[in-house]
């Protein structure tokens, strides 16, 4: 486990010096068993890498503390959220890198420091970011678990000792290990020498020790507590292939392809016949020594016994885990590339051939196809002989031709599936939530349909027809956890927008702002104070947190200051945001009033406390003795809060932490301006109508204090003519950086804000304030455009159409040209596949997940996929058999789904049952009956089809319709026997 990180944070050094430092670590540091590497969240990685080229202290790319709270599922215990991407949502970086990073920047209190070992597994040494999550217990206590990690690379008597330890067992015990998965079964640890990753040991299992009693037996030797009795174990009897795969932890994706593979009858047939014993290949060095085959077989063994409603593959998890590294841990994978492996080592573990000799490959010439294509398949056979060859591979006629000599080239290469691709929209439909510049209207969710391969100004064009606003008055932003996760540019490929993002587009007040024009595009965060000052992290600050939705608005560089910005922030948030009436005011005024008096009297509960610090408000005497109409209109229409300068250091006052100021009735702007020196007062900002701004209002932008003067320990006995309006401010504003956590440096004067970049802002609400005028309901709320209401239209496309596009001519990408031997140089050749020979067992993989250099994506298109009688007799170019033609109708017997997205999913199955000819559907450990109607899906990815002339006719009758329709299709009593089952010595 992690150790909460505490160190002193020293003076950084120039930048350039951190880059070079960091940099030669990077490169010079080597993966090596044993040592230690940390993770870093990507964005704030990328942020001080940003930092390092255009930033400074006061940049909004200043990093701040290192903050992983992305990568933490809550922060309370601070677990790793699961299926994190390396360079997507974390990097990593050795020790002493990270050691330098945490002694120049720190890190947010209390996050521990996520430091993972490096361990040596097979075919590769990797960070081992997520160890094994074991449960432990003892034999005698069950019920007192504990959850530990252990690495792969630990051995078991490192558990062992581990849990002698956490249990208090006495030194000199004799103790034994047994480790329990998910269902009732337990296995004996009996070599405590080897490693966790080679006992089968994974995340989510228990491991039970036990200690030998007084008399020298075992408790585990008693059948009525360990194990099942025999005529428990004999009761269930279901139907052979009729059972579930246990989820191991995102392993949905291996099980799937296990029960489509388990359902393909010639492979099966030859494993429960025990065939492979004879043919296990244990020295092909392209093979896995056999143990691949083995742990099929006892899966397929298993599931055919009728004994079990489910298996866990637990065994054949790790095999696969073992010889394919990518597949190691609890990642979601592909099933399609799941199957591939699993074709591949089956096929090199049970290769008939011993010795592969080597075979010159041969251009056809001009010579006929079918001369070149039985040469092509009689060199494969010479190599590759065993039952995935007899039962899945087919071969292909593939044609090239060069552009510039037209030279033909002629092969036939063997295949063991078809990947079809699937015919690609040129649009695409993305939702965004259109925030308008009219500050009472709700966001509005548009449903866009966009040029897949447009820009970020194809998408603003498109919401402009809906909302007549021009589309260059449009800022187009992600946001992520209340925050701005980027703010896109409109020249910036859409492919950067994932579907499951949240994209906000703000309507800014004129068009596209320049960098240095008049306005300034501003960042608005809302930020919550704790009630408490921070002091653990090194400053007196306030903590904060962030909430709602930040906004984007355009700003007179001219009233970037505290005073204007407060007045353009309140009437942003005006929808939400409720400003304080008369009566409350009138209220806090009297209570003020009794503390002011208070302190006049030489007695203050604040002794010791900076100015700055408080909260509350200036009570300014005023004697200029204004009345009339004009003070009157003056106090009626005066709504906007002026902020009070409290005294700093150097003679500088600032308006912060809820301070206000008085605006007295009576008084003109001038006045009010000469009660607060350092404000300048915009008619614009006074809420006068041009009738109302006489000559005793006029804007004058320096003012010297007057008339309305404060006086200093005075205070006045009655309010006469000139009454008191209090304007509380109802929050403060802070320049920060882009995620929201630092705060920046304020301009020369305290007061003007100055920008270098693009200008991050936060609000920050004393929670009692936001408690009582922030509307966190109406905050929220947003309403659909007609747009959404519109049904998605699905797609549908029919298989020969992808098999068809499958056949086409194309021209070779640049990445992968092919050499001419004619012109002798690479060419951008034309290239067509066909299809001249099909196998026993045709897999059509649908190419549903398009990876290209600038977009990735999930197709969800519906393919219409025939059931039965699927011909390829119009497509493929091998012509023989009594009638000419070779049998080329299919029938299909097993379907893997992906449901889902690219990062995330669940993948499950149906199957047609060989011996009774029903169709069932998979879903991990739960099988229930299917309809064939329900077959046909947009989730369909993988299709296996039986060419009809090998199809095995069921030898036993269907389920009737009542059992059907009762219960699921492994739904047994014997689910309900929870007792463990430990083998015995």
């Amino acid at each position: 486990m992690a150790a909460i990180t505490s160190v002193a944070v020293t003076e950084p050094p120039g930048l350039e010096t951190q880059r070079k430092e960091i940099e030669t670590m990077l490169q010079e540091q080597e993966l090596r068993a044993g040592d230690t590497w940390y993770l870093v969240e990507r964005r704030w990685y990328e942020q001080w890498k940003e930092y390092l080229e255009t930033g400074d202290q006061n940049s909004s790319s200043f990093p701040g503390q290192i903050d992983n709270t992305e990568l933490f599922e809550e922060l309370d215990s601070y677990h790793l959220k699961e299926r994190l991407v390396e360079n997507e949502d974390f990097v990593l970086i050795p020790a002493e890198a990270w050691h330098k990073l945490l002694s120049w920047y720190g890190i947010v209190d209390d996050q521990p420091a996520l430091a993972r070992k490096v361990v040596d597994l097979p075919s590769t040494v990797k960070v081992e970011v997520y160890p094994v999550e074991i449960f432990l217990c003892l034999h005698s206590n069950m019920e007192n678990v504990v959850k530990a990690h252990f690495s792969r690379a630990d051995h078991i008597y490192t558990i062992q000792k581990a849990m002698m330890k956490r249990f208090e067992v006495v030194d000199g015990a004799e103790t034994r290990l047994w480790m329990k998965s998910s269902d009732t079964s337990c296995d004996r640890l009996r070599n405590i020498h080897i490693t966790v990753l080679d006992s089968c040991l994974s995340s989510g299992m228990t491991v039970v020790m036990e200690i030998r009693n007084a008399d020298g037996t075992w408790p585990s030797s008693r059948p009525q507590i360990m194990r099942n009795s025999v005529e428990d174990q004999d009761s269930y009897r279901g139907q052979p292939g009729v059972c579930g795969l246990t989820n191991l932890g995102n392993t949905c994706f291996m099980n799937s392809a296990l029960q489509c593979l388990s359902n393909t009858p010639p492979l099966t047939e030859y494993f429960l016949r025990s065939a492979y014993l004879e043919e296990l290949n244990f020295n092909n060095p392209l093979g896995m020594k056999g143990e691949i085959a083995e742990a099929y077989a006892d899966v397929v063994k298993q599931m055919w016994s009728g004994r079990h409603y489910s298996v866990v593959p637990r065994i054949f998890k790790t095999k696969v885990g073992h010889f394919a590294s990518q597949f190691l841990g609890y990642q979601q994978h592909d099933s399609q590339e799941l199957l591939s492996f699993l074709l591949d080592g089956l096929h090199e573990d049970l290769n008939r051939v011993k010795n592969k000799e080597y075979i010159e490959l041969k251009d056809a010439n001009g010579r006929p196809d079918q001369e070149v294509a039985e040469e092509a398949w009689h060199n494969h056979r010479r190599r590759n002989d065993s039952v995935i060859v007899d039962t899945f591979h087919g071969l292909f006629k593939s044609t090239l031709v060069c552009p510039e000599c037209h030279k033909v080239s002629v092969t036939f290469d063997p295949f063991c599936y078809l990947s079809v691709p699937l015919p690609v929209s040129k649009d695409r439909i993305m939702e965004v939530f259109f925030v308008s510049l009219d500050p009472v209207a709700k966001p509005v969710q548009h449903r866009l349909i966009v040029p897949k391969a447009g820009k970020v100004f194809d998408l603003c064009s498109v919401l402009s027809k809906m909302t007549n606003v021009p589309a260059n008055q449009m800022v187009v932003a992600d946001v992520f956890n209340h925050r701005f996760y980027k703010i896109y540019h409109a020249d910036e490929s859409l492919s950067c927008i994932l579907d499951r993002d949240d994209i906000f587009v703000y309507e800014l007040s004129s068009g596209c702002v320049e960098e240095d024009g008049d306005e300034v595009v501003l960042a608005l965060y809302l930020r919550e104070r704790s009630h408490y000052r921070d002091y653990g992290s090194g400053s007196s600050g306030y903590g904060t947190s962030l909430f709602g939705h930040p906004l984007l608005m355009a700003v007179p560089r001219g009233q970037c200051t505290r005073d204007a910005l407060y007045h353009l922030f309140q009437l942003r948030l005006e929808r939400y945001v409720r400003l304080p009436d008369l009566s409350e005011e009138e209220e806090e005024d009297e209570d003020s009033e009794e503390e002011e008096l208070h302190k006049t009297n030489g007695v203050s509960d604040d002794v010791g406390e900076d100015d700055g610090e408080r909260s509350g408000t200036t009570d300014n005497h005023c004697d200029c003795g204004h009345e009339g109409d004009h003070a009157v209109a003056l106090a009626e229409t005066q709504t906007w809060p002026v902020q009070a300068p409290t005294q700093k250091s150097g003679g500088q006052a600032s308006a912060e932490d809820g301070a206000s100021i008085e605006v007295r009735a009576g008084c003109s702007t001038d006045d009010i301006a000469s009660a607060s020196p350092r404000i300048s007062v915009d008619a614009s900002c006074t809420g006068l109508t041009d009738s109302q701004q006489g000559s005793e209002c006029q804007h004058q932008p320096s003012i010297t204090e007057k008339d309305c003067s404060p006086q200093v320990n005075e205070r006045p006995a009655k309010r006469k003519g000139c009454g008191f309006r209090r304007r509380k401010l109802l929050f403060s504003i802070q320049a920060v950086n882009s995620n929201g956590t630092t705060e920046r440096g304020m301009g020369e004067d305290g007061s003007a804000f100055s920008f270098s970049s693009q200008p991050y802002v936060a609000i920050d609400w004393d929670p009692d304030m936001k408690k009582k005028y922030y509307n966190e309901n109406e905050a929220e709320k947003y309403v659909k455009h007609q747009s959404m209401e519109v049904p998605h239209q699905q797609t549908t496309v029919l298989l020969q159409e992808c098999i068809e596009l499958f056949t086409t001519v194309e021209t070779l990408e640049e990445e992968n040209p092919w050499y001419c031997p004619t012109c002798k140089k690479h060419q951008l050749a034309t290239k067509k596949l066909d299809l001249w020979s099909l196998p026993e067992v045709l897999i059509i993989h649908l190419k549903r997940f398009s990876y290209t250099k600038y977009s990735r994506e999930k197709l969800d298109i519906i393919v219409d996929f025939p059931l039965r009688h699927l011909d390829f007799a119009e497509c493929l170019l091998k012509k023989s058999g009594a009638n000419g033609e070779p049998p080329s109708r299919y029938d299909l017997i097993a379907v893997s789904n992906h449901y889902g997205g690219l990062r995330d999913g669940h993948y499950t199955s149906y199957a047609w049952n060989k011996d009774n000819g029903q169709w069932y559907y998979f879903d991990d450990s739960k099988v229930t009956y299917a309809r064939e109607e329900q077959i046909v899906t947009n989730a369909a990815y993988l299709l296996f089809y039986h060419r009809q002339d090998k199809i095995r006719h069921p030898t036993l009758p269907a389920p009737s319709d009542s059992s059907r329709s009762t219960q699921p299709a492994n739904d047994v009593t014997s689910q309900k026997y929870e007792a463990l089952e430990m083998e015995t010595d």
